[in-house]
């Protein structure tokens, strides 16, 4: 009886553990010889809900010996039937007081950083597209190892 019981209440905390989360990510490797300015990480994700609200997020992955503690991004993002809107982004990637942000593997780290302060709702249904591409003054861009888009469903 107890056995029972217990299984069952185990079975319950597992299926209510278990949600979906609806999300998009993808990663876009670089070239172990650097990140050029004229290389973009591109793709492309699919909204339906046009009601609920997103959070979108940049995902960088770098290796301990990069140069900088910051990285300017050029972020497009093109609504179905649209033209691509670009913004210019700065990420603080660490500071030489606290060290790198993010989470450290070995002498890799990476980071999620938010591309909006707020919430975002898309007022279009449809295929979504969007390019990154790093705008710093060293080109290519040593130390980077992958770039990403990640799109949450709130």
């Amino acid at each position: 009886m107890y056995r029972r019981l217990f299984v069952f209440f185990i079975s319950i905390c597992i299926l209510s553990s278990c949600q979906e989360i609806e999300l998009y990510e993808h990663h876009t490797n670089l070239p172990g010889k650097g990140w050029s300015a004229v290389d973009s990480a591109k793709g492309s994700f699919y909204i339906d809900d046009t009601l609920s609200n997103y959070r979108l997020y940049i995902i960088l992955r770098h290796k301990d010996t990069y140069h900088f503690n910051n990285i300017w991004l050029n972020v497009g993002l093109q609504a179905p039937l649209d033209s691509m809107f670009s913004q210019k982004i700065n990420f603080s990637l660490g500071t030489d007081a606290s060290g790198w942000e993010g989470i450290g593997m070995g002498d890799i780290w990476e980071l999620r950083k938010p591309l909006n302060d707020l919430p975002q709702q898309f007022r279009k249904s449809g295929t979504y597209r969007y390019r990154i591409n790093q705008i710093m003054r060293e080109n290519p861009l040593e130390g980077m190892m992958s770039v990403g888009l990640r799109v949450e469903k709130l």
